[in-house]
């Protein structure tokens, strides 16, 4: 029986040894699986990194049929709840008129109306962007 319990031992022994020299303890290594994955900017401070990202994401300026495409047609496509269509010039104009032409309706489709909410459903599309998807699909 002791020389079952010898050898066992002997086994968990080299096992142990085993299991502390394949996993790396290096003070590198230590530091390489702990680093961050990611970096907080802040807007108007320089960023390192970022240049590539945005590159990366295509993050450059929408074009409006893309815009219209993603964010717009789902309720100006079919008039959803009154909204104006797309290409109904005549009903883009009566709106424009009230609100003071084009820039008018551009402020009002930042801020939301009725069940539009603010810039649509595109939150990240600039002014510029909305204010092309506006032209496109008014015709004015």
């Amino acid at each position: 029986m002791n020389l079952i319990k010898k050898l066992l031992a002997a086994q968990a022994a080299v096992l142990a040894l085993w299991a502390v020299g394949a996993q790396a303890a290096t003070d590198e290594a230590i530091a390489e699986r702990l680093k961050p994955v990611g970096k907080v900017c802040i807007a108007g401070q320089e960023c390192e990194g970022v240049g590539a990202v945005a590159a990366a994401a295509g993050g450059g300026a929408r074009s409006a049929d893309d815009i219209i495409a993603k964010h717009c047609n789902a309720c100006h496509g079919s008039g959803v709840l009154g909204a104006p269509k797309v290409g109904d010039t005549a009903a883009w104009k009566a709106r424009a008129d009230a609100k003071g032409g084009i820039d008018g309706i551009l402020a009002t489709a930042i801020s939301g109306i009725n069940a539009m909410p603010p810039k649509g459903t595109c939150g990240d599309c600039s002014d510029d962007e909305l204010k092309g998807a506006i032209a496109k699909m008014s015709g004015l």
